[in-house]
């Protein structure tokens, strides 16, 4: 028997993310996961996410981040968002419900969950430009 969790554990905020790639910008339809329940969820028992769509944990203040796979159906792209608001780090194709730790390997403002592939497929690499109005911007040079 497959728990779900009650309606108001899900993320309450949506809206559009781009990453900005060498092929062009991909927009992203997202929920957000701001609040600790809501991160403690994140994608848990989803058992699809369309194409394009996503969930962004935000974090305030900007912090190193640990995530798993626990109780995750899907096997997602982890893209760590440093403070600069450009791509960290990448994890690809995560594994579903593995408990190893994945490490943003550093403090980052955000991580953003998409199907697995994703970065790959539309080119993402670690200094490609993540838009969104939540998220702080790289300094002017």
């Amino acid at each position: 028997m497959l728990l779900l969790p009650p309606p108001s554990a899900v993320a309450a905020g949506n809206g559009t993310l781009v990453l900005k790639t060498d092929s062009g910008p991909h927009s992203f339809n997202i929920e957000i996961a701001s609040t600790n329940g809501e991160r403690a969820l994140g994608l848990m028992y989803r058992r699809e996410l369309p194409n394009n769509a996503g969930m962004l944990f935000l974090y305030d203040p900007p912090q190193p981040i640990t995530m798993w796979m626990r109780n995750t159906i899907l096997s997602l792209d982890m893209i760590f968002i440093g403070t600069d608001g450009k791509v960290h780090r990448i994890e690809s194709r995560t594994e579903p419900f593995s408990t190893d730790i994945i490490s943003s390997d550093g403090t980052v403002q955000g991580v953003l969950e998409v199907n697995a592939g994703t970065a790959a497929k539309i080119g993402l690499k670690t200094g490609d430009e993540v838009v969104f109005p939540g998220l702080l911007k790289a300094p002017k040079p």
